[in-house]
C-alpha cells in the first residue's frame, strides 16, 4: 500500500488536514509545538467515479439484483511530527521526525499561508522560507547518509568485477555534489540511467531528498475560493506566467484544511451544497488526493465482474504482467495475455459483447504498458 507522509513546521495544519482526510478527528489538533509526537497513520480511499458506473452496467449485464460491491484503491496518510531548524542535528524532535519520513513512499509538504494571530507560528515565517528549512534539513540528512553509503561503496567498488558496483560510486558521489550545491541555491540534473540494476538500486536508496513531493498551501477560508481561481487559472492559462511558475504549482495545491476539517464533518449531500454555495466544484481532499496520483507517478487499472469492481494501483509504466502481480503475485508468474478495453469505449459501448463487437475489446501481451482507465480481465495459468 503506497504511504504518504505529512510533513512540515509545527503547527502548519499537518493534523487539520490529517483530520479532514479520514473524516474523523484522530489526530490532536492544537495551537502548540510537538502536539504531534508519534505518527498517527490512517488508510483513505481515492475517489473514483468510474466504479460507480463500471457497478451499473455490471449489474444490468450480469441481470444482478443489487450492485456488486466497490473496493476504491486505497492511500495510507501518515501525520509526522513537527520539523525544526537544526533537526537534522537533533533539534526538536528531529531524530523522530527524520526517521519516520524515511519510511513513507512519499511527502506531502503543508506550509502555512494563512494569517491567523491566535495560531503559535513556532520557527514558520512564510511559505517560501519554511519550504526552504524543511528541504534543507531533509538535504543535510542526506549529506549524513551519504557520507556513510560512499564509504561503504569505496570498500566494494574497490575489489568488485562489476561495473556497476564502481557506477554506483560515481553515482552516490555526484549525489553529495547535487545536494551540497543545492544547499548553495543552485539547480542540479536529476541523474538517468541506461543500466537497469543501477536504477533499481538507485531507486531504494534511503534518502529524504529523493522521495516525491507534493506542496501543499494551507490558506485561510476566506482567501480559499480565490486562490483557487488563481491556482486553475495558472493551469488552464498559463498567461503571462513563466514556465518556472507552471511547473511549481503542477506540483503544489492550495487547501483550506481548517475548511475541510468542518467539510468531513457534514453529511454528503450537505458538503455538496455547501461548496455549490462557495462556488467550489470539488473538495480539497479529492482535487490532494488525485494530484498526489499525478506527482507520484500513478495509476489505477479497473477490474469488473459479479463479485466485485475494483481500482487496483501501479506506477505509470507497469506492464501486464506487473500489474496481474499486483492483484496475485501467481498471476505474474502464470500471465498468458490481458484481454483490455478503456473504460470510456467500455462505457460508450454498455456493456463486454458489444465492446468486443466492435473491436475495442483488445488482446495484448506481456509487453503492454497499461494505461489509467484501463478494464482489464488477465488470463493467467494457474
Amino acid at each position: 500500500m503506497l504511504q504518504v507522509g505529512i510533513v512540515g513546521l509545527p503547527n502548519v495544519g499537518k493534523s487539520t488536514l490529517f483530520n479532514a482526510l479520514l473524516k474523523k478527528r484522530v489526530a490532536l489538533s492544537a495551537n502548540y509545538p510537538f502536539a504531534t509526537i508519534e505518527p498517527n497513520t490512517g488508510v483513505v480511499e481515492v475517489p473514483d467515479e468510474r466504479l460507480g458506473k463500471l457497478a451499473e452496467l455490471v449489474k444490468q449485464e450480469e441481470k444482478m439484483a443489487l450492485l456488486p460491491p466497490l473496493v476504491p484503491a486505497v492511500v495510507e496518510f501518515v501525520d509526522i511530527a513537527g520539523l525544526v531548524k537544526g533537526a537534522s542535528q537533533g533539534e526538536g524532535l528531529g531524530n523522530q521526525f527524520l526517521s519516520h519520513i524515511r519510511e513513507v513512499d512519499a511527502i506531502i509538504h503543508v506550509l502555512r499561508d494563512f494569517s491567523d494571530s491566535d495560531v503559535v507560528r513556532a520557527g514558520s515565517i512564510d511559505p517560501s522560507s519554511d519550504k526552504g528549512i524543511v528541504e534543507t534539513e531533509l538535504a543535510l540528512s542526506d549529506l549524513q547518509t551519504l557520507e556513510k553509503l560512499i564509504s561503504a561503496q569505496e570498500k566494494d567498488a574497490k575489489f568488485a568485477k562489476d561495473l556497476v558496483e564502481k557506477q554506483k560510486l560515481q553515482v552516490l558521489i555526484q549525489l553529495k555534489e547535487n545536494l551540497n550545491s543545492h544547499l548553495k541555491g543552485v539547480s542540479s540534473n536529476i541523474t538517468k540511467f541506461s543500466d537497469e540494476r543501477l536504477a533499481t538500486w538507485y531507486a531504494k536508496l534511503p534518502l529524504l531528498s529523493l522521495k516525491p513531493v507534493l506542496y501543499v498551501y494551507n490558506v485561510s477560508e476566506g482567501d480559499y475560493a480565490e486562490r483557487l481561481n488563481i491556482e486553475s487559472g495558472i493551469l488552464n492559462v498559463g498567461k503571462d506566467n513563466s514556465q518556472k511558475s507552471k511547473f511549481e504549482i503542477r506540483n503544489s495545491i492550495v487547501i483550506s484544511a481548517k475548511l475541510e476539517e468542518e467539510l468531513a464533518d457534514l453529511t454528503d449531500e450537505e458538503r455538496k451544497q455547501y461548496l455549490q454555495e462557495m462556488g467550489i466544484e470539488k473538495t480539497g481532499l479529492e482535487r490532494l488526493i488525485q494530484k498526489a496520483y499525478a506527482v507520484l507517478g500513478l495509476l489505477s487499472f479497473l477490474t469488473a465482474g459479479p463479485k466485485e469492481v475494483r481500482a487496483w494501483t501501479i506506477p505509470q509504466g507497469t506492464k501486464a504482467p506487473q500489474a496481474a502481480g499486483v492483484i496475485h503475485t501467481d498471476f505474474e508468474k502464470g500471465f498468458i495475455r490481458a484481454e483490455v478495453v478503456t473504460f470510456t469505449d467500455l462505457i460508450s459501448a454498455a456493456s463486454y459483447a458489444k465492446a468486443k463487437e466492435s473491436g475495442k475489446l483488445r488482446l495484448e501481451g506481456k509487453d503492454y504498458i497499461m494505461k489509467d482507465g484501463d478494464v482489464v480481465e488477465f488470463r493467467v495459468n494457474t
